[in-house]
């Protein structure tokens, strides 16, 4: 390839020190430095199993999603406590926290997908869109963050404020309806990277054992 070009030209390089190299054995130097650099590289990967850390973010990530969505809030609503003045600051707190770490998983998520597309762990289809996908998580994290999170907190707040009460208004029904698109569609993305991942994981593994 191109990074071999010189080494067809017959050339000398001098030393400051007065000896001089030929082509021959500046491509040998240059090549033993390729294949140490490509073996570092490739150790630093193997050390750290990203497709593991990837399926654990996923896997946390979307459990604790789905215990907030259909075990947590609606027990706080069957009890009542989505009525009494506290609410409004617990479930910010809440949320915030979680929000926090939904950033912290996405962030995961994403540099393991650049890591797969730069090793080309995934077929060529699976790179672009695992790219795509974790871009898309991490930027729901982000809306749920400094977005939506604080909109119905402050919401919330003022209809306590101004109505004494957690009735539900049509701004909220509005927010919880992106609310729970944006989580179906992280459900979607998330599921189908855990996939993607367990499917090349599993693959690995027979390749290793054969």
């Amino acid at each position: 390839g191109k990074a071999t070009d010189f080494c067809k030209f017959p050339y000398q390089v001098r030393l400051f020190s007065g000896k001089v190299l030929n082509n021959k054995i500046i491509c040998q130097i240059s090549r033993r430095v390729l294949n140490d650099m490509s073996f570092a590289v490739k150790n630093t990967v193997n050390k750290y199993p990203w497709t593991l850390l990837v399926m654990l973010a996923l896997g946390f990530w979307l459990s604790a999603s789905l215990v907030i969505d259909f075990v947590m809030m609606p027990g706080m609503m069957a009890t009542g406590m989505t009525r009494q003045a506290g609410f409004i600051d617990a479930g910010y707190l809440i949320f915030g926290i979680f929000n926090h770490l939904e950033l912290f998983c996405a962030s995961l998520v994403l540099t393991g997908c650049f890591i797969f597309a730069h090793h080309h762990y995934f077929t060529a289809l699976q790179e672009r869109f695992s790219l795509l996908f974790a871009g898309c998580l991490l930027a729901i994290a982000l809306v749920y963050t400094y977005g939506l999170t604080p909109a119905l907190s402050s919401l919330g707040f003022e209809m306590m404020t101004f109505n004494g009460s957690c009735q539900v208004a049509s701004p909220l029904l509005l927010l919880h309806g992106v609310y729970w698109g944006l989580e179906l569609l992280k459900l979607i993305l998330g599921v189908t990277l855990l996939r993607w991942c367990y499917q090349q994981d599993h693959a690995l593994d027979s390749k290793r054992v054969v």
